[in-house]
């Protein structure tokens, strides 16, 4: 399965996040998913790791990237479908990066650790999971 996961579920893999490292590992370890990313993610996850000097923390982000499989193509395609759904959703401008890039790799699905009933659970261009409600399987 084809998933994209948010920065925050990096995020709390790689800072152990309580409630919900344990389920991001879960997800990241899966055998059986393989993973979508973008530039858009990297953006969140590697500037403030490398200025603070977190070596493990972006070691952690570098290895999980080098195993992505599924990268959008044309960022521009992405701006055009994230403002469409900006629109059409009321999403904050990178969860609508974030989505639009999750549908352009054709991820099946767009994990999360936003709770059920933020904007970003409104779109209906792709399946988004929420590691506060989910089980990771």
């Amino acid at each position: 399965m084809l998933t994209y996961v948010d920065a925050d579920v990096l995020i709390a893999a790689a800072r152990g996040t309580p409630d919900i490292s344990d389920a991001a590992l879960a997800i990241l370890e899966d055998p059986h998913r393989t993973f979508a990313s973008s530039d858009f993610i990297r953006l969140e996850v590697l500037p403030k790791s490398t200025f603070t000097g977190r070596n493990e923390e972006i070691a952690f982000y570098e290895d999980y990237f080098a195993g992505v499989s599924a990268w959008p193509a044309d960022a521009n395609e992405v701006v055009k479908a994230a403002m469409k759904e900006a629109q059409r959703n009321g999403l904050s401008a990178l969860d609508a990066l974030h989505v639009a890039a999750a549908w352009v790799t054709g991820a099946e699905e767009l994990v999360t650790g936003e709770k059920p009933g933020r904007p970003i659970h409104r779109t209906s261009l792709i399946r988004v999971i929420s590691l506060r409600t989910a089980s990771p399987s």
